[in-house]
This record gives structure tokens, sequence and C-alpha cells, in this order.
């Protein structure tokens, strides 16, 4: 059965463009159900976004909130090959992975699955990255399709799953390796030189693994 939050989530374009103030879609969509935030901060959505939203929640229609940006038209980001260094950061900010290329080699945008989030254009450091009108004349739902906004929320929770397992594994070596640091550590029986030298470092490396299973700890719970 859905909740509420599953509702309103269903109405949001899915852009994850975080301008309404929250990491993503999905948050904001829990917000407004928990009566934390207004329906009126999505500028991807609209007037026609808010309208949907205030059929669902039974809020009123209010003027979209111009500190989240305006309404506008679908876009999409467009790399300028020219000046491209290949420096990744676009890589790393795009929400929805649409971006490929790898480090030192030039980038490009997958144009059909870019939502025009703009989250890449303040992480270029050559402003190589400008966006490219898609449907003049149209904004908001009136750009967007139920079937755009699915499959940019899908390639967003897989680009999540796939950060955190990666996450996860990075923690996993860390421990594993702190724990090797700290068996060996407790083998030598030789005096140090420096007096304090091995409890300094046993205390080094445990902190090291205390942070290392905090990590994966977290990890595992989100």
């Amino acid at each position: 059965m859905s909740t509420l939050a599953d509702q309103i989530d269903a109405l949001l374009p899915q852009t994850q463009c975080t301008r309404c103030g929250y990491p993503d879609c999905r948050s904001y969509a829990e917000a407004i159900a928990a009566g934390l935030t207004e329906i009126n901060r999505c500028p991807p959505g609209g007037t026609e976004g808010m309208v949907r939203l205030a059929a669902v929640t039974g809020k009123a229609t209010l003027p979209l909130d111009v500190s989240c940006g305006v309404e506008g038209p679908l876009t999409v980001a467009v790399i300028d090959e020219r000046w491209c260094i290949g420096c990744t950061l676009c890589i790393k900010s795009c929400p929805i992975d649409c971006i490929v290329g790898t480090h030192k080699q030039m980038h490009t945008v997958i144009e059909s699955r870019c939502t025009g989030c703009e989250l890449c254009l303040p992480a270029c450091p050559v402003d190589c990255i400008s966006l490219e009108v898609m449907t003049p004349g149209r904004t908001g739902w009136h750009a967007w399709t139920a079937a755009q906004a699915d499959e940019a929320r899908t390639r967003y929770l897989e680009r999540n799953q796939r950060r955190s397992q990666a996450e996860l594994r990075h923690a996993e070596q860390l421990e594993t390796k702190a724990s090797h640091k700290l068996a060996h550590l407790e083998t030598q029986t030789n005096e140090v030189e420096v007096p304090g030298e091995l409890d300094r470092k046993r205390r080094t490396i445990e902190a090291a693994l205390a942070k290392a299973r905090s990590q994966r700890a977290k990890i595992a719970e989100s």
C-alpha cells in the first residue's frame, strides 16, 4: 500500500536537482508528507506540478518559491569537447549517471537521460558545460513525461546503490587492513627506541579500526 510520501514522490519530475532545499526528490516528498515544507518548491514541476501536489495533499496552491528557481523548459547539459580536461568532477556530481568518460579523457553527456538538474555546472572547473533547451515553449510538467521521471528515479536509485556498495567494499578493506596491522603490532616483542611508541601506534590503529567499523555499520543501515 502506497504512503502519502510515495504518492507525492510519484508526482515529482525526479530531476534530483536539490533546488527544493532537500538532497533528492524522495526527501522532499517525505518532508511534504510530514508537513515540514510547502508544495511550491519544485521549479522543474512548475505550476502544473504544484496543482498535482495540491490535489493529493489537500494543500492550497501557492506561487512558486522564487528562492528555489523559476519554472522553465527541459534542458540538457552539453560539454564543450574543446575545453574539457577530463577531471571527472561532473561525472561525480551527476545524480543519474548520464555523463560518461574517464580521467583525463573527454567526457560527454547522454542527452536522452539528462534531466537538466544543473549540478554539473558548478562542479566544472573550466566552465565548459552549458545547457541546451529541449522543449521550447513547454515548461514544468508540460515539458516532462511520467516515463522520463520514472527512468530518472530508477537511474538515481541504481546509482546510489552502486555507490553504497563501493563505499561498503572500501570500508571493509580499511577494516581488514587495520585489523591486520593491529594483529601484527601485537606480535612485536622487541623494545622500541621511543618510550610509549608502541602504545601510540596501537591507539592510532585502534582508532582507524573503530572508524572503519563505524562507516561500514552506517552504510549497511542506509
